[in-house]
């Protein structure tokens, strides 16, 4: 009988350190297959440990994060603004870039936190994700997806917090953090 491929959409979310670090351990797999991935990054800036590593690797690319807006709640009502405008850009263009290009998997990292900031429109991206191609595979990270994400992804990994530095005063450290 022969096997039909379907692409499933994945979602790391939870309270817990390790969202982002399972998403690119999956990229890393999945072009060690030979593979194409497409990493776009919500709400951070291309000063992070594992987006200088993954260009490196043959079939990652990563989107530059070109623009920082820092962390949304310090963010005035006009940079939440711009930061609504540049992040919906970089969900369509990501989305748009993964089907031209035929990519095998792109992956959305803290898009559940852009979504529920109201800064991308959370209606458009499951619309998206319903209609995509039967060869994408698509991951989604953050914190709180709401249940009509969980509801169409086929994995849900909740990586919950246990014990953390921070919470003794320890701010992010670089190769560990970020």
């Amino acid at each position: 009988m022969e096997q039909t491929f379907k692409s499933c959409v994945h979602i790391y979310c939870g309270d817990g350190k390790g969202k982002t670090s399972a998403a690119m351990g999956l990229a890393v797999r999945a072009a060690g297959r030979g593979k194409r991935v497409l990493v776009v990054r919500f709400l951070k800036s291309d000063d992070s440990g594992e987006v200088k590593i993954l260009g490196e690797i043959p079939g990652i690319r990563v989107k530059p994060c070109e623009r920082c807006f820092g962390f949304f709640y310090q963010m005035t009502q006009e940079q939440k603004k711009e930061a609504g405008e540049y992040y919906d850009r970089m969900f369509h263009s990501g989305w748009e870039e993964a089907v031209r290009e035929n990519f095998d998997m792109v992956i959305f990292d803290e898009i559940m936190a852009a979504c529920k900031y109201g800064l991308v429109c959370e209606k458009e991206v499951l619309d998206h994700l319903k209609k995509r191609p039967r060869s994408l595979e698509v991951v989604l990270t953050g914190r709180d997806p709401s249940p009509e994400f969980v509801d169409l992804a086929d994995y849900v990994s909740e990586i919950r917090k246990v014990k953390h530095p921070f919470d003794q005063g320890c701010g992010a450290r670089e190769g560990i953090e970020f």
